[in-house]
């Protein structure tokens, strides 16, 4: 899948929370529904066997309760794609990264091979469909995460590239898997944010580290003879810069891949560098923007959404630009597409008891013209109005709800654009002041039950909210684009 993911250590978010945030987009041309759920222990197969790859999991004894956003449409299985556990455990997978045909000459993916006359099927390893499912129900914390699933593909492999978040409420873990059984991971650094568009992105590695203490690194433990062996490391020092190693440097990276990067560090740190011009330090097409950066202020769950949702604004390649020369709007992929299915920001906050900490901020379709809601995300079910998506177009969902808002408002784009940066800003502001009222409400309670019924009640408060302001905007911009159609005549009966 193509996507986009940012990761925001505690010391450089807002209120001291990790936070792990990714958009999960469809391939071209394609649009697949989602939905919000609970997945419960009775829910979870002792063998899961892959619809992609036929390949077959054992999995443990004792899986645990956690959310999911799951296919709304059966064919192509579950794709859990991200969620929290009771735990308190988050995990958002994954991003589609490249890699280099040296290291997939040296590691070939596990891709599966159909029954034929000349052999008997062979499984193919894990991928995007499999990875929570068969990860996050049996993990306790980031580190843990990153250690169960590195074993995994060890001993099963994988047909595809893949960076994948884990995150407690102390540290967040990003894995990248090399080649077809092979992977690096590094703790992200707590003052930091990270960004991710598409690349294996690691700029630096501590082989020692990994293949020792494991401090701020982990990998294969046969990483250090794989690179030796297929003379993967490209350094004239001997230092090991992942990204050059094991990533791909290609012309079609600098129009996909390289500028969403250089957008969304160009937002969070506009001052540290010069972005722009012919004296820029990073352009869109620079090879070499940093995987993590210092924010220049403490970054906001408002910027995660508005650098996902970027299409360039205040820039010559946004797609919707009005003024000045329109030569380059749209060269580059924006990040909030057209072809966003989901995007989900888990936040896990240190200041609230353990089963409330974790925030799972939502929002489905298009990020440009969406709102995102936050709920608890230690519960044993979800809105109905986020749950209930199927193949069928329906405004009584949000997908489907947001699928249409977002293509009318893009249709009708300078009469409408307003109507969605309202509808942005109330749904936030509403959002924030029912969970801080809630989350007041929880410090007065002790008892499990009657908090698990405080945060239903939360979060279907939020979901009606959202239903009403969605419904309330989707007849705004409907009625703009009527306004538009070719057929219309300025006279009237009257």
């Amino acid at each position: 899948m193509a996507c986009t993911t940012i990761l925001v250590g505690k010391k450089a978010s807002y209120d001291g929370s990790t936070m792990i945030a990714r958009n999960d987009d469809s391939p071209s041309g394609a649009y697949m529904p989602k939905k919000f759920v609970v997945i419960h222990p009775e829910d979870q197969p002792k063998v899961y066997e892959s619809v992609i790859s036929h390949v077959k999991i054992e999995l443990p004894e004792n899986p645990m309760r956690y959310t999911a956003m799951p296919n709304a449409v059966k064919g192509e299985g579950i794709w859990a794609a991200s969620g929290v556990n009771e735990a308190q455990v988050g995990m958002t997978a994954t991003e589609t990264i490249t890699s280099n045909p040296r290291v997939l000459g040296a590691d070939p993916l596990v891709t599966y091979q159909p029954k034929s006359d000349d052999q008997e099927e062979i499984a193919g390893g894990i991928g995007e469909e499999d990875i929570v499912y068969i990860v996050l129900p049996y993990i306790h914390s980031a580190r843990e995460g990153v250690q169960r699933l590195g074993s995994i593909l060890e001993k099963y492999g994988t047909y595809e590239m893949n960076g994948i978040a884990f995150e407690d409420v102390n540290e967040i873990w990003w894995l990248e898997t090399i080649g077809g059984h092979h992977w690096i991971a590094r703790k992200v650094p707590d003052e930091v944010y990270v960004v991710m568009p598409n690349q294996l992105g690691m700029d630096e590695f501590d082989l020692e580290d990994a293949l020792g203490e494991q401090k701020n690194y982990m990998c294969s433990p046969d990483m250090k003879e794989f690179i030796e062996k297929y003379h993967l490391n490209p350094s004239m020092d001997g230092t090991l810069n992942p990204r050059d190693a094991f990533g791909s440097h290609d012309d079609s990276d600098h129009v996909y891949n390289t500028p969403r990067a250089w957008f969304m560090e160009r937002y969070l740190n506009p001052n540290s560098y010069s972005w722009d011009g012919p004296d820029a330090d990073y352009t869109p097409v620079s090879d070499d923007i940093p995987w993590c950066m210092v924010p220049e202020k403490k970054v906001t769950v408002e910027d995660v959404k508005y650098v996902l949702s970027s299409h360039y604004q205040g820039t010559p390649y946004d797609p919707y630009g009005a003024y000045g020369d329109k030569s380059m709007n749209g060269a580059y992929r924006s990040i909030g597409i057209n072809r966003n299915d989901f995007m989900s920001l888990i936040q896990m906050r240190p200041d609230q008891p353990e089963d409330s900490r974790a925030i799972e901020w939502v929002a489905f379709a298009s990020n440009a013209f969406n709102v995102m809601a936050p709920f608890y995300a230690d519960i044993d079910e979800t809105p109905e109005y986020f749950a209930n998506t199927t193949g069928e177009v329906s405004t009584e969902n949000f997908y489907w709800s947001s699928r249409m808002i977002a293509a009318m408002a893009d249709a009708s784009y300078k009469k409408s654009i307003f109507h969605i940066e309202r509808y942005q800003e109330h749904v936030m502001a509403k959002a924030h002041q029912i969970i801080n009222r809630y989350d007041d409400d929880l410090t007065k309670e002790s008892d499990i039950a009657k908090r698990m019924q405080i945060k239903r009640e939360a979060n279907r408060e939020i979901a009606k909210m959202v239903k009403k302001e969605t419904s309330d905007t989707l007849s705004k911009v409907l009625y703009e684009l009527s306004n538009q159609m070719k057929n219309s005549y300025a006279r009237s009966d009257a």
